[in-house]
C-alpha cells in the first residue's frame, strides 16, 4: 500500500522550530505515513500578535497550493491559532488542520470543561475568540498566560513549571477538567505537566498537546478520504 504523505507546515519564516515539531509528533506517527516539514518564505519568525498572524496567513495559502501540487495527502499547520487555514481551504482539495479545533475536541472527548494555557497576554483575547467561534463557551473554564515568548519555549524545565502552576490554578479556581496547551511550541510539556498535576491533585487531568492531537486528527481525515466542504469553503479557481 502506498504510504500517506503528510506535510507539516510551520507558518513562520524560519526553520528553527522544525526539528522540535517533528519530535512532538513522533510518538503518534504511524509507520505508513511519510512526513516532511516546510516553512513560509516571508513573514514573521513567530506568531505572538494578531499582526503576525495576519502577515503570515497569505504565505501559508501560497505554500498550501504548492504542497498540494507536490502530491501530499494532507497538511498539519502547526499553529494553535490556525494561521491561514480557513483561507487555504478555499484553494486546495486536501485537508488542512490547525491546532485549536482538534485539541479542543480531544479535550471534550475526555471532559466537559477545559482551560487553555497560552504563552503571552497578547494571545489571551484571540484564543478566547476561538471558543466563541466554535460555540464552546459553555465548556470554557478559563485561559491563563504563562508569560513566555515563543523564543523561550525551549527552556523546558521553566516552561513545565510555569505551565503546571497555571494549570493547577485553572483546575482549583476555574473548574477546569482538562488542559489545552495553547501553542504548538509547547513541545515535551504535556506529559510532564500531567504527571505533576496528578501528584498534586491525586487525580488524573488530561493535558492536550496540540501537535499530537492535530496531527492524529489529520491522519484520520486523510484515511477517511475527507476534505474541505465546498458548501462552506467556496473554491477559489
Amino acid at each position: 500500500m502506498k504510504p500517506l504523505r503528510i506535510c507539516v507546515v510551520a507558518p513562520v519564516a524560519t526553520s528553527d522550530y522544525n526539528q522540535r515539531l517533528l519530535d512532538a509528533i513522533e510518538p503518534v506517527m504511524p509507520p505508513d505515513v511519510e512526513v516532511s516539514v516546510r516553512n513560509i518564505s516571508t513573514g514573521h519568525n513567530c506568531i505572538e500578535y494578531r499582526v503576525d498572524w495576519l502577515q503570515n496567513g497569505y504565505p501559508v495559502v501560497q505554500l498550501a497550493r504548492e504542497i498540494e501540487r507536490d502530491g501530499y495527502d494532507g497538511i498539519w499547520l502547526s499553529d494553535f491559532d490556525m494561521c491561514g487555514v480557513e483561507a487555504a481551504r478555499e484553494v486546495i482539495d486536501i485537508p488542512i488542520l490547525g491546532g485549536f479545533p482538534p485539541a479542543a475536541f480531544t479535550a471534550l472527548a475526555l471532559s466537559q470543561r477545559l482551560s487553555i494555557m497560552t504563552i503571552l497576554p497578547s494571545t489571551l483575547a484571540m484564543q478566547r475568540g476561538h471558543m466563541q467561534a466554535y460555540g464552546l463557551q459553555d465548556s470554557f473554564a478559563s485561559i491563563r498566560s504563562i508569560d513566555c515568548p515563543v523564543a523561550d519555549l525551549g527552556q523546558l524545565d521553566t516552561v513545565v513549571e510555569k505551565t503546571f502552576k497555571a494549570a493547577l490554578l485553572a483546575i482549583r479556581e476555574d473548574g477546569a477538567q482538562s488542559i489545552l496547551l495553547g501553542c504548538t511550541g509547547f513541545v515535551g510539556v504535556a506529559a510532564r505537566v500531567s504527571a505533576l498535576l496528578e501528584d498534586a491533585l491525586h487525580t488524573y487531568v488530561p493535558v492536550i498537546d496540540p501537535n499530537q492531537a492535530g496531527f492524529s486528527f489529520l491522519v484520520s481525515l486523510v484515511r477517511m478520504g475527507l476534505r474541505p466542504s465546498r458548501a462552506c469553503y467556496s473554491k477559489d479557481s
